[in-house]
């Protein structure tokens, strides 16, 4: 998935949010009906605010343990959600877009953005396995 992500991130031109919903898409994990969602989530939701890339992870948590998958419950999602947050946040302090690329721009942001991109496909990745194996 982490490939398949920076590839959608770096050259294809979807957002943060979009490129980690499109790796979660292609691995089977969630619906592409799911992008259109994650669209309005990038570069902070545009406030600078949440991660866009965790934003997309959470809508494929979402869906994959939220109250109507068969599989999930509202403790049950919000147990991953946390989850999430808590190990972005060992690999990266924050998950407010603004202070992870402060001063960055083009490329040089875009760039340096591919680790949260990364990081919130790794953790995605490690979520949903504990729940396939289950």
């Amino acid at each position: 998935m982490k490939e398949k992500a920076i590839e959608y991130y770096l050259t294809k031109g979807y957002s943060c949010s979009e490129s980690v919903v499109m790796s979660a898409i292609d691995a089977g994990l969630c619906d592409k009906s799911l992008l259109s969602c994650a669209t309005s989530f990038c570069g902070g939701m545009l406030s600078g605010c949440l991660c866009g890339a965790i934003a997309g992870a959470q809508m494929v948590i979402g869906y994959n343990f939220g109250r109507e998958n068969s599989k999930g419950n509202e403790v049950l999602a919000k147990a991953k959600a946390k989850e999430f947050i808590d190990e972005f946040k060992k690999r990266n302090k924050v998950t407010c877009c603004r202070i992870l690329s402060a001063g960055l721009e083009g490329m040089e942001r875009k760039q340096h953005c591919s680790k949260m991109v990364t990081d919130a496909v790794e953790i995605l990745e490690q979520l949903v396995k504990v729940k396939t194996n289950a």
